[in-house]
Formats: structure tokens, C-alpha cells, sequence
């Protein structure tokens, strides 16, 4: 049956190596099971809705990749926009200006956009369109926007009402920052020792040395003059490690979709769909190349229903409660295991629905654990920076202020907008229009309405 569904012999592989490989890559991943809860229940975002809805858009979008485009990708929902929704649309507390409902009603808008453009040659035509010193740049700024939320929520860095950003003095040597550095230094060694699952390894490592010294999780947004932390709490074992869940528990169909379909949330609904497209068209390329499926041409096989099954994923995801679904380049790791088909795929997805009655443990969880995995996974992300074109200023200079201008605006939305725009005028005031493609030109002159839309909304 396995042969018949995957295709195993045609890839070179056997179900062993299979099963393997979608261990490893389960590993690389499973972190998003407490980070992703984590980001979400600081908008307001009921922590065991969005564990519960993790799980399943995971399951959901692993199945669907391996059994419909047989590709050996792990999915769940995205590092980045779940960032952006949180802490940019709903804000900490859901003191934004839209409901944590209208948010996934505006995710779920943009994946039928994007199943939309995954059906038609449109996708195509964005892939080919986008500079690749934008790509590059647009990555790395992600990771730099995940960085200082990150180094927020360990306690290191505080608001300033002179510099805006300055360290907290008056709490790094506190217990909860040591561990966080402790969580970080070891992410990065078990990643140099090629120990899979090196993330999730350190997390609760960290969690559990927390709760046997009962050490105090402190995290705060305030302004070091008022030094108010705006969450205090003592690291403790929790009551039960496994629960099952119940429907009250989850926040199925509870997005807001009328909502979401106005004037101001344009620019939201383009930001979320172009930034979960982009992700997609670069990991499904990366790993492409990593399981041999790029023909002479650069051609890539299968690529159509691989992103199709991406796209339907981000709106499942939305209707069960989470932020958008993408493919994981954590992949990667089953992939160098032999993982070729999409039983690795399938695989991920039945680990992660095993864990659907670990929510108790979940929640337990520290910020000083989970957020240094947040500015390790940064470390990620900021790879892409050594892939720009740096010998040409009209590709570097766009890219590197797309990267700088997301974290200084907490913003992904603002540095896509600068990012295009400057690429779009550099290129016209530097007299290189041949260089400049109709896709290039279209996202640049909409950033000038986006940035009216901003003044407006």
C-alpha cells in the first residue's frame, strides 16, 4: 500500500527510511507546539485553543503534502507572521486596533487568495518577479523582527523613552535571563553537534531547571523609568502533564471574516498573503534542491501541487485558530535522513497530533525557555543576508533597509513597503529600468497607497 500511495522504489527509498527521516524533521519542528501558543496567548489568544489549533493545522497540512503532492516537507504554522499578527494587528493584551477574530479572519482570506494564485499561472509570474536580493533582505528582517521580540520577552531589552530600546540593567542577572542565555547557548550546541531536535531539547531542559528552583519568569514592555513588569510568575511543575481535549477547548471557526473584508485591512490581508507566498516559493526551492526533484532546466517537479497543498493549508489553519501554515525548512534535517517522499511528511503529521493531549505541559512552559528559541531561530533567518547581491547598490541598499526597517517599526508589513518602494525609485533614478520586472513595479507603486492606508487606519 505504502508503495502504491508513495512511490517508494521510483524515489530510491524504503518506508523505514521514511518513517526515519519524518522523525528527524518532527524534532527540528516540534518547538512550534509551545512557541507558537506562546506568541498567540500574548494578543489574547486562548493558550490551549491555539495549542489545539497548532496541532491540527500541522496534522492537516502534513497530510495533505504527503498524500496529494508527495513531497517530503513538514508543515505548521510560520515563525514571522504569527509574530506580526500578535504583536503588530492585535497587540500585547489585544491592545491593537483588530480582535484576535478578525486577525484570523484576515489569515484565512489571504489563503484563499493564495490557493487562488496557486490554481493559475499567477504564481508563476510572483515567483519570477520577485528581486533576489529582496528575497534575501525580506528573510533576514523577519529574523531580525523576531530577535528583539525575543530579547524582549527573555528580559534583556526594555522600551526607552530616549533611545527606545536600551537593556534592562536592572534585570539581567536575574535568574530568568541566565537560563534564557543558558536555553540559547545550548540550542546552539546541540545544533553544532548535529543532535536533532536540539530546540525543543534545551526548551524544556531549561523549563524543568526553572521549576525545581521555582525561579520567577519576569517579562515587561515597560519603560525603564516606571520599571513595572507587566508578567511575573514563579516557575512551578505543573498539576497534570496530559489532558484530553475538549471541544470548549478549542477556537474552531471562530474567526471574524466580515470583519476582515474592509477598506483598512487590505494592506494586512496583501501583507500576510505576499510574505506566506514568498516563504513557500524559498523553502519549497531550497528543498527541492536538497531531495533532488530540480531537473538541467531548474525546473522543479511537482512544485505546483506542493504549493497548492501549502496554500489550502494557511486557510485550514486559520479556521481551526492559528496563523498562517507554511512549509518548514527545518525539513532539511529529514531530508539528509533520506526522506524523499511523502510518507515523511505524513509521518511529521502523526507526531504531531500524538501531542494533542499535552496541553497541560505546554502551557507550563516559561517565557525565559521559549524565547530564546525565538532569537535562535532568528539566527536562521539572518543566513540570508551572505546571498545578496553586495556588489551592486541598487539590489543591497533596498534589501538591507526592507531588513532594518521591521524591527525598528515592529513591523513586517512597513519593511516590505519601504523595501519595494526604494528598490522601485533606486532602480528609475539609476537608469536601470531593464532590470525592473511588471511584478517588481506593481508591489512597489501599491506600497505608496499602503503607507496612506497606515495614516488613515
Amino acid at each position: 500500500m505504502l508503495e502504491k500511495i508513495f512511490k517508494l522504489s521510483e524515489h530510491g527509498t524504503t518506508a523505514r527510511t521514511e518513517i526515519l527521516a519524518g522523525v528527524a524533521t518532527f524534532l527540528t519542528m516540534a518547538y512550534i507546539l509551545i512557541v507558537n501558543p506562546s506568541i498567540l496567548a500574548d494578543a489574547g489568544f486562548p493558550h490551549e485553543g491555539v495549542f489545539i489549533a497548532t496541532i491540527v493545522a500541522a496534522v492537516v497540512a502534513c497530510f495533505i503534502m504527503g498524500l496529494y503532492a508527495n513531497w517530503p516537507i513538514g508543515l505548521a504554522p510560520g515563525m514571522g507572521l504569527n509574530a506580526f499578527v500578535a504583536y503588530t494587528l492585535v497587540g500585547f493584551g489585544g491592545s491593537g486596533d483588530i480582535s484576535w477574530q478578525t486577525a484570523l479572519g484576515a489569515v484565512f482570506i489571504a489563503g484563499i487568495l493564495f490557493i487562488a494564485i496557486s490554481l493559475t499561472p499567477l504564481r508563476q509570474w510572483i515567483i519570477n518577479s520577485i528581486p533576489r536580493s529582496m528575497k534575501f533582505g525580506i528573510g533576514a528582517g523577519i529574523g531580525l523582527f523576531l530577535a528583539i521580540i525575543g530579547l524582549e520577552e527573555m528580559g534583556i531589552v526594555v522600551a526607552h523613552p530616549a533611545t527606545y530600546v536600551t537593556l534592562n540593567a536592572g534585570n539581567i542577572l536575574s535568574a530568568s535571563v541566565l537560563l534564557g542565555c543558558l536555553a540559547f547557548a545550548l540550542m546552539a550546541v546541540f545544533d553544532k553537534r548535529g543532535i536533532r531536535g536540539g530546540i525543543i531539547i534545551s526548551i524544556i531542559l531549561v523549563t524543568v531547571i526553572g521549576m525545581i528552583f521555582g525561579v520567577e519568569d519576569i517579562f515587561t514592555t515597560a519603560v525603564v523609568s516606571q520599571s513595572v513588569p507587566e508578567f511575573v510568575h514563579v516557575t512551578q511543575f505543573p498539576s497534570q502533564i496530559f489532558s484530553i481535549p475538549s471541544f470548549s477547548d478549542t477556537i474552531f471557526m471562530q474567526l471574524d471574516i466580515s470583519s476582515a473584508l474592509t477598506v483598512g485591512m487590505v494592506s494586512t490581508i496583501l501583507t500576510l498573503l505576499f510574505v506566506d507566498f514568498m516563504d513557500t516559493a524559498g523553502t519549497l526551492t531550497s528543498v527541492a534542491n536538497l531531495s533532488g526533484r530540480v531537473d538541467q532546466d531548474g525546473k522543479v517537479d511537482g512544485i505546483e501541487k506542493a504549493v497548492l497543498a501549502d496554500s489550502v493549508a494557511t486557510a485550514v489553519g486559520a479556521l481551526a485558530g492559528t496563523t498562517n501554515t507554511t512549509s518548514y525548512i527545518e525539513s532539511g534535517a529529514g531530508i539528509k535522513e533520506g526522506g524523499r517522499t511523502g510518507l515523511t511528511a505524513v509521518t511529521v503529521g502523526i507526531l504531531f497530533l500524538l501531542c494533542i493531549f499535552l496541553a497541560p505541559l505546554a502551557k507550563s512552559v516559561p517565557y525565559y525557555a521559549s524565547a530564546p528559541a525565538l532569537v535562535f531561530i532568528a539566527t536562521y533567518f539572518m543566513r540570508n543576508i551572505i546571498d545578496i547581491d553586495w556588489d551592486d547598490v541598487s539590489e543591497y541598499a533596498p534589501a538591507v533597509l526592507a531588513a532594518v526597517v521591521m524591527p525598528f517599526t515592529f513591523s513586517i508589513a512597513n519593511g516590505i513597503a519601504v523595501g519595494f518602494l526604494a528598490y522601485l525609485v533606486i532602480k528609475v533614478l539609476s537608469g536601470k529600468l531593464s532590470e525592473l520586472n511588471s511584478g517588481t513595479v506593481f508591489i512597489g507603486l501599491i506600497s505608496v497607497p499602503y503607507f496612506y492606508s497606515v495614516t488613515l487606519f
